[in-house]
């Protein structure tokens, strides 16, 4: 009896009184669960010990359901009913009463009662009084008024708890307080109740397993035991808390919540349950959408709003830091969701759900709601999922919006938002998630009636997935078959026109075939190609060699500034930002990226999105921002490989955004197996090997694993770009123009490694390729000059100057400075001599003029060669120093490390030594014991950038391991320039 002494202590005081001859009324009070019980039956046992006789009834609802007058009273006094049919000993009927049955059946039971009393003391304990029929409820009340002088103690306990619905009066509520003596039985104390489980535990447990102990049992015994029951059932040794109820046997601990609820009532119990759907939710449980919930269900509201003040006193709830009410323990939570019928929950979830949008509660937080609710059949409840499965989406959430959006299919919605819903649904399924369901979905929005447009969009997505599947000319026969469909929407027409124009790009056959159909259509109905498909013939032309960047962006704004339809601008923002930043129009490029994304939605499979995110991607890289292409190292050496559309021969880098890594999710084996690849042909063309990698799609390596060995070649982590090139099998890639950039990138590994040969067969590997597609021009990829580069590295001049030669004349067509800057630097190292000075000095001049630092720096260090070769070494130095310097303020360590080596090779000391700001701050750092990881998270840098800098520092100072920093750095003076600190 924990905590319980008080109240025997009571009950015996009032025993000794009644045994003198001086009754009373003993009430006592406690909510479900407290022990009211136990201590009655405790008192009968004190009063038995002490020579009283023992009446005891216990209360039920089915007892007083009987109708029957009196049904307790008869049942107390069951014992006496030889009182009732012949006197006591010594007593004549006149003096009891009980024969006499012209006398009501109250005063005959109260006679009764009162000659047994006559014999000696009795206590009469009452249990559960509240359940009591009214008549018998009387009675008692009555008799309380006549103990008094009588050696008749009667004890009698009801259950006192806070419910929604509002209690009938207690026992007493008529009685004077002289004649009754109430005592109310309040939870355990949190010391009672770790006693409490400690006894049956034992000593050792920890104590947070004693705190959970506590909170779920809520300080009530009838709770705690069941518990501890449970948990001893279990196992044989103690153990922490299950997260739910389904792992406890053999299920007492909920019987009793669900017990708790009955007792408590209808509507307690389903506000109880309300509460605990919201206290799931990651905000918790507010009280205006708890209140405003439960007045929806029935309940008054004021009376929910007194239970939650009244439950946290019994332990059941507690008020959070943030003010919340939560259940006290997520087990005790679970317990009351546990048996709550379908009906019930979809009810209350859906009012609760309702509740909290007209609060202004965000609706991701009113979709969790829902998600546990099943289908509600309701329009407003479709509406809140999709908004929420917006919010996730752009907050990278992929795999909740996936669920919400399969949530809402099963709510009611017209054929049309049904289409759109699979259409988003099917591509982030195959997309982001590699889900199977992705094209069926997509196959199921296609065939739905309704407006011709979500059948195009829908038309569009499965295109882009079957191309990046590599099932290309189903793509493209997929979209062609709509063209008769659409005979009355010509703007519809000309989008999937576009699009198949675009996906027919990653085959080389289906691409000359589509766009012989574009010029075809240009030449005898221009306007049925539309501003999109124009520019994509300016796309073409471009790539092709034939036309010059500023007629193809003087074509490109016209085609800008005259209306496009929404599912056709995409195609037109896209392409026409490719085109930009070709001519380096790069501030404009981004715009029309920025402009593009914004418009698009990006949970739509669309060929445009990637190839925005592709151009974003080339802007990057043409202003040299190595840091932004290799953000996140991590993710692109571990994650699985991303896949990408890009546009076709355009810009480049294909899923750039997605994560993507070296692991081989192919499967079989080990993972780590190598083969060979097949591609690279051609003169000395060496064979690369892999550990075999899979995008998702398997369509092999995409644009953005290309840009990245392009990147940490230039940041000197040839090693790193190594691990990436070697990670597949081009043998298994399909023949795409994303293939063709990662050939071009992994030679300039090679070139970087010192396999002129090798590099060389991945470069003409690439160009054959690319001419195959007509795509000549250097735009896209330079493999012509990177080839000249190896041929004279090999010996090959003659070869190594025709290509020279070609990539300018194709450069000057095109005639941006970037392209002629790097074609007169080409052709100038392959010409040589004085001529070949000039044409070097002229590529530096175009270069400086158009800020173009990427191709600006090389320059200057072929110059510097050149000068050196012909004797100028005061002119050489200038040069080489002045890459240098540039190398070193872009992060371009390959370009650094080259022209420090030229000026070696002149007779000339490198570069200066001092360390900028930052190198000094992390080698300082570097020299206080920390490491790159902790050096990184305090200057809030990624780790690799700490590593870039202490290799480059350590290059300036001229040592090779950390134990020398503290002498080094002794010996140089400090930062460049106050500007330059982090």
């Amino acid at each position: 009896m924990y905590e319980r002494r008080e109240a025997l202590a009571l009950v015996a005081d009032e025993a000794a009184r009644a045994r003198a001859g001086t009754g009373r009324l003993v009430l006592l009070r406690g909510a479900t669960g407290t022990g009211r019980t136990a201590l009655l039956e405790a008192a009968t046992e004190h009063a038995e010990a002490h020579g009283m006789r023992v009446l005891r009834v216990r209360c039920s609802t089915g007892g007083s359901a009987t109708g029957a007058p009196l049904a307790v009273v008869e049942q107390l006094l069951s014992p006496l009913h030889e009182l009732s049919t012949s006197p006591p000993p010594g007593s004549s009927a006149e003096a009891t009463g009980a024969l006499d049955e012209s006398l009501p059946a109250a005063a005959r039971l109260w006679r009764s009662l009162s000659a047994y009393a006559a014999e000696g003391p009795v206590l009469v304990a009452v249990d559960d009084v509240h359940l009591a029929d009214e008549d018998s409820r009387c009675w008692l009340i009555e008799a309380a008024r006549r103990v008094d002088r009588l050696p008749l103690l009667l004890v009698v306990t009801e259950r006192s708890q806070y419910d929604v619905d509002p209690p009938s009066a207690g026992l007493v509520h008529t009685l004077s307080p002289s004649l009754v003596r109430t005592h109310t039985l309040a939870p355990l104390s949190r010391d009672a109740a770790a006693e409490l489980v400690r006894s049956a535990v034992g000593d050792d447990v920890p104590e947070k397993w004693v705190t959970d102990y506590v909170r779920a049992g809520a300080g009530n015994p009838l709770l705690l035991r069941a518990l501890l029951e449970d948990l001893n059932a279990t196992s044989a040794a103690p153990a922490a808390l299950p997260e739910t109820c389904a792992a406890l046997y053999p299920g007492a601990y909920p019987a009793a919540v669900s017990w708790w609820l009955d007792c408590a009532g209808a509507a307690t119990a389903e506000a109880a349950r309300v509460l605990a759907a919201l206290d799931e939710l990651p905000g918790g449980a507010d009280v205006d959408v708890f209140a405003e919930t439960a007045d929806a269900l029935g309940a008054d509201p004021a009376r929910v709003r007194g239970w939650l003040t009244a439950m946290p006193r019994l332990g059941m709830l507690r008020f959070g830091d943030d003010g919340l009410p939560r259940y006290a323990h997520p087990l005790l939570r679970d317990a009351v969701l546990t048996g709550w019928c379908a009906a019930d929950r979809q009810a209350a979830h859906g009012a609760a759900a309702e509740a909290m949008l007209r609060r202004g509660v965000p609706t991701a937080t009113v979709a969790q709601l829902l998600l546990r609710s099943g289908t509600m059949g309701e329009v407003w409840a479709t509406e809140v999922l999709l908004d929420a499965a917006g919010g996730a989406v752009n907050d990278d959430r992929t795999d909740d919006a996936v669920v919400l959006l399969r949530q809402a299919l099963d709510e009611p919605m017209s054929d049309g938002r049904r289409a759109e819903v699979l259409t988003e649904l099917g591509s982030l399924e195959f997309a982001a998630v590699r889900s199977s369901t992705g094209i069926p979905r997509l196959t199921e929005a296609m065939r739905l009636p309704g407006l011709p447009q979500y059948r195009v969009q829908a038309a569009v997505a499965l295109g882009t997935a079957l191309a990046r599947r590599g099932e290309t000319r189903a793509a493209v026969t997929l979209l062609r078959d709509l063209d008769g469909q659409l005979t009355d929407h010509p703007d519809l027409l000309r989008t999937v026109q576009t699009a198949s124009a675009l996906l027919s790009d990653h085959d080389q056959m289906i691409r000359e075939e589509m766009y012989r159909r574009l010029h075809e259509t240009a030449q005898h109905s221009p306007q049925a190609l539309g501003p999109a498909g124009h520019a994509l013939l300016v796309r073409y032309e471009a790539t092709a060699g034939l036309i010059s960047a500023d007629a193809a962006m003087k074509r490109v704004r016209t085609l800008l500034s005259e209306p496009a339809g929404p599912l056709a601008e995409p195609f037109l923002l896209g392409t026409a930002a490719a085109v930009a930043q070709w001519a380096d129009e790069l501030d404009e490029a981004e715009r029309l990226t920025d402009r593009g994304l914004t418009g698009q939605r990006p949970t739509l499979l669309h060929p445009m999105h990637e190839a925005l995110l592709n151009v974003r991607a080339d802007i990057a890289a043409a202003r040299g921002d190595y840091g932004q292409l290799l953000s996140d190292p991590e993710s692109w050496r571990r994650d699985g490989v991303g896949s990408g559309a890009g546009t076709g021969d355009g810009p480049g880098f294909g899923g750039f955004g997605f994560r993507f890594g070296l692991e081989w999710a192919a499967g079989g084996g080990d993972g780590k197996a190598k083969a060979e690849s097949g591609i690279s042909t051609g003169s000395g063309a060496g064979t690369g090997t892999g550990t075999g990698t899979s995008n998702g799609n398997g369509n092999g390596p995409t644009n953005v694993e290309a840009h990245v060995l392009l990147a940490l070649v230039e940041t000197g982590r040839v090693d790193e770009a190594w691990q990436l090139a070697d990670a597949f099998d081009l043998r298994e890639a399909h023949d795409s123009w994303e293939l063709n950039r990662f050939l071009y990138a992994r030679g300039v590994v090679r070139a970087a490694s010192g396999d002129p040969a090798g590099a060389l067969g991945d470069f003409l590997e690439c160009g054959r390729r690319q001419s195959a597609r007509d795509v000549l021009s250097p735009v896209v990829t330079p493999w012509r000059a990177a080839a000249a580069q190896c041929q004279l590295t090999l010996g090959h001049h003659q070869e190594a100057l025709a290509l020279a030669e070609e990539e300018l004349r194709l450069a000057r067509v095109w005639n941006t400075p970037r392209l002629v800057g790097r074609s007169l630097r080409i052709l100038g190292t392959a010409t040589g001599g004085r001529h070949g000075l000039d044409l070097t000095d002229e590529a530096v001049r175009i270069l400086r003029a158009a800020a173009v630092e990427t191709e600006l720096i090389p320059a200057l260090i072929a110059r510097g060669r050149q000068l050196t070769a012909a004797g100028e070494r005061t002119r050489a130095r200038k040069s080489l120093r002045e890459a240098a310097e540039r190398a070193e303020l872009l992060g371009a360590v390959r370009l650094r490390t080259a022209a420090d080596e030229s000026l070696r090779e002149g007779g000339a000391r490198s570069t200066t030594t001092t360390l900028t700001a930052s190198e000094r701050r992390i080698a300082e750092l570097a020299v206080e014991g920390r490491t790159n990881t902790e050096i990184a998270e305090l200057l809030h840098v990624a780790r690799r950038t700490v590593e870039t800098h202490l290799t480059s520092a350590y290059r300036k100072l001229g040592i090779r391991r950390r134990g020398e920093l503290t002498a080094a750095l002794g010996r140089v003076p400090g930062a460049d320039s106050p500007s330059n600190r982090p």
